[in-house]
C-alpha cells in the first residue's frame, strides 16, 4: 500500500493542473494561462480523476497515522469529496454563469506582481486566447438559469470586459514586445465577452418569470452544508444555538445603547444609538482612505495589546474590481499560501454603483459608517482575514494538503472572533462596540437567513424583517443580503458556525500560555476546520 505522503502529492498535483482557479488562488502559478475547461470530456475527465483520488484515500487507514498526517488525510478526503459533490449533484456549471466569469483569473495576472510583467502577459495571453472557447461552452452548457444570478453576472461579465479594454494596455506597456500576442487575444476576448453579456439579456429579456429557483431544498443544501463547514454540528443545532445567539446579542446591544444615549433598554434605544452614530459616514471618495487609516489604528492596538504577532506584509486597500461586485461589500484576497513571490494582499470596498439614486446612496454609508468600517477593518484585515493569511503562509507541512483545503469557517470564525475580542479590548471605544454588536446579529441572521430560505423557502418580505428588525439593518443591506441569500448557499453559515467554534478554542487557552501565545498557535495550522484545530493544538 502506497503511504499517505507520495499519495497526497500526487493527488494534490492533479488537483492543481485541473483547477486553475484553485491553483492561481493557492499561489502555484504553473497553470496561468489555462481557465477551468467545464466541457463535457473535461467534466468526464475531472469525475474520473477524483473518484480515482477518493478510492486511494480510503484505502490509507487514517487513525493509524501520526496526528498531522492524519489530520492531512482527512483534509484531502474531505476536499476531494466535496468536489465530487459538487460537480456531480449541485452542478452549478449548468445553471450559474457567475461559475463561467473569467475575470478573477485574468485579474489574479493583471494585478499581483508576481513575476516580470513578459511573464505574467505570456500567461494572459493564454488565458485571454481560451475566452471564446470557454464562453461558448458555457453557452452551449447553461440553461434554465436563476433570474438572479443572471443578472448579476451582466453587471460581473461587462465588469470583465472592462478590465480587459482598461487595466490590461498598463501591463502591456511594461513589454510592448507581446503586443502582437496580448492584443489579438485581448481583442477576441472582449468581442466574446461582450457576445455572452448580449446572450445573457436576450434570455432575460424573453423571460420576464423568475427562471430557476435559485433556492437548493434541503437535501441538497444540508448535504452541501455538511460539506461546506466539515463540523460535527448538524443543521437543527444550528439553526437552535443561531435562535439563542440571537436573543444573546440583543440584550447586549440594547444595554450599550443605552450607555450611549440612555433611555429603556429597548429596541427604540438601539435605534436611536445607531441612527447618530450612522451620521457620520464616508462617501465614494473618502471610504477606502478611512479603511486606509483604520488599518494603521488596528495595527496598533494589536502590538499595543499584544493579541498576536504582527508580520511586515504589505496590505494595499482598494475599490473592488468591478467584475467582482455584486454579492459582498467587501473581501481580502491574499496570496495564497504556495506563492513564492514577495506580493501584497489586497483589502478591496466595494463604492455605490454608478446610477444609485442619492437617498440609497446615503443608505449604504449610513450602514458602513465611519465606526462600522472600523470594525469591518478588523474583520478583513486586522487582526483579520490580512494577518490571520499572513500567518497561514508561513505554515509547511510534510504535504501541500493545506494549501488547497483551507476552510472557510475558520477563516470567518476568525475574524469575527478577532472583532469581539478588539471590542472588547476597548477598541474603537462604545460606538465599535456597538457595530461590532450589530455585526454579530448580521452574523447569527446570516446563518437563519441561508437556511431558511434554501430550506423552508422563507419569503422575501419575511427576510427583509427579519434583517431591519432583529438586525436592525438598513434597507439597501438588507436587500443585498437577500441577493447574497438567494446568488450563494451555505457560505453564510460559515460565520456564525465558525465563531462559534474558533471561540470556543480562543477560551480553552491553557492555564500559563499567553494570549499572543495562544492566538499565534491557532493560526500556526494554515486554516484547517475547528474541529481539526482542536486535534491538533492538543484539545
Amino acid at each position: 500500500m502506497e503511504s499517505f505522503a507520495p499519495l497526497a502529492e500526487r493527488i494534490v498535483e492533479a488537483l492543481l493542473e485541473s483547477r486553475p482557479g484553485l491553483a492561481s488562488s493557492a499561489g502555484d502559478h504553473r497553470f496561468d494561462d489555462r481557465l477551468p475547461d467545464f466541457s463535457p470530456d473535461g467534466r468526464t475527465a475531472d469525475r474520473a480523476m477524483l473518484t480515482d483520488a477518493a478510492n486511494a484515500l480510503s484505502e490509507i487507514d487514517g487513525d493509524a497515522l501520526e496526528t498531522e498526517e492524519r489530520v492531512d488525510h482527512a483534509l484531502l478526503s474531505a476536499l476531494v469529496d466535496r468536489e465530487l459533490f459538487e460537480l456531480t449533484e449541485i452542478r452549478s456549471y449548468e445553471w450559474d454563469p457567475l461559475r463561467h466569469n473569467p475575470g478573477p483569473l485574468l485579474h489574479a495576472i493583471v494585478a499581483r506582481p508576481y513575476a516580470p510583467a513578459d511573464v505574467r502577459l505570456t500567461q494572459l495571453a493564454g488565458r485571454l486566447a481560451a475566452v471564446p472557447d470557454v464562453l461558448a461552452i458555457a453557452r452551449g452548457t447553461l440553461r434554465d438559469m436563476p433570474r438572479i444570478h443572471a443578472e448579476t453576472a451582466v453587471g460581473q461579465f461587462t465588469g470583465t470586459a472592462a478590465l480587459i479594454r482598461d487595466e490590461v494596455p498598463a501591463l502591456l506597456a511594461q513589454a510592448p514586445e507581446l503586443h502582437g500576442r496580448v492584443e489579438p487575444a485581448a481583442t477576441a476576448a472582449i468581442a466574446a465577452l461582450e457576445e455572452f453579456v448580449a446572450w445573457l439579456r436576450t434570455g432575460l429579456a424573453a423571460d420576464a418569470g423568475p427562471g430557476r429557483d435559485p433556492r437548493l431544498g434541503r437535501r441538497r443544501w444540508e448535504a452541501r452544508l455538511w460539506h461546506t463547514l466539515d463540523t460535527e454540528l448538524a443543521a437543527p443545532e444550528i439553526l437552535k444555538r443561531a435562535w439563542a445567539n440571537l436573543d444573546r446579542i440583543t440584550e447586549q446591544i440594547r444595554e450599550a445603547a443605552v450607555e450611549l444615549v440612555g433611555g429603556p433598554a429597548d429596541d427604540e434605544t438601539v435605534r436611536r444609538a445607531l441612527g447618530l452614530l450612522a451620521a457620520e459616514h464616508p462617501d465614494d471618495a473618502t471610504i477606502v482612505e478611512l479603511a486606509s487609516s483604520t488599518l494603521d489604528e488596528a495595527t496598533d492596538f494589536v502590538r499595543a495589546h499584544d493579541l498576536v504577532t504582527l508580520v511586515d506584509d504589505p496590505c494595499v486597500i482598494q475599490e473592488m474590481p468591478e467584475f467582482a461586485r455584486g454579492v459582498a461589500v467587501a473581501y481580502c484576497d491574499a496570496p495564497g499560501p504556495l506563492e513564492v513571490a514577495e506580493v501584497p494582499t489586497f483589502y478591496c470596498i466595494a463604492p455605490t454603483p454608478a446610477g444609485w439614486p442619492a437617498q440609497r446612496v446615503e443608505s449604504f454609508y449610513r450602514e458602513y459608517n465611519n465606526h462600522m468600517i472600523r470594525n469591518l477593518t478588523v474583520h478583513e484585515a486586522m487582526p483579520g482575514h490580512f494577518l490571520q493569511l499572513a500567518h497561514a503562509r508561513r505554515y509547511v507541512g510534510g504535504t501541500r494538503v493545506r494549501a488547497l483545503a483551507e476552510s472557510g469557517p475558520f477563516i470567518e470564525g476568525w475574524a469575527v472572533y478577532a472583532e469581539e475580542m478588539m471590542t472588547g479590548l476597548g477598541f474603537g471605544g462604545l460606538p465599535v462596540r456597538l457595530q461590532q454588536l450589530k455585526m454579530q446579529l448580521r452574523m447569527t441572521i446570516n446563518a437563519l437567513l441561508d437556511q431558511l430560505v434554501h430550506c423552508e423557502e422563507l419569503p422575501e418580505a419575511e427576510a427583509m424583517a427579519l434583517m431591519t428588525g432583529r438586525g436592525f439593518q438598513e434597507e439597501g443591506e438588507a436587500a443585498g443580503k437577500w441577493r447574497r441569500a438567494l446568488l450563494t448557499s451555505t457560505q453564510l453559515s460559515t460565520y456564525f458556525v465558525g465563531y462559534t467554534e474558533v471561540a470556543e478554542i480562543a477560551a480553552a487557552r491553557p492555564d500559563g500560555v499567553s494570549l499572543r501565545d495562544w492566538h499565534d498557535a491557532m493560526l500556526g495550522h494554515d486554516c484547517p476546520p475547528p474541529r481539526h484545530l482542536r486535534t491538533l493544538l492538543g484539545l
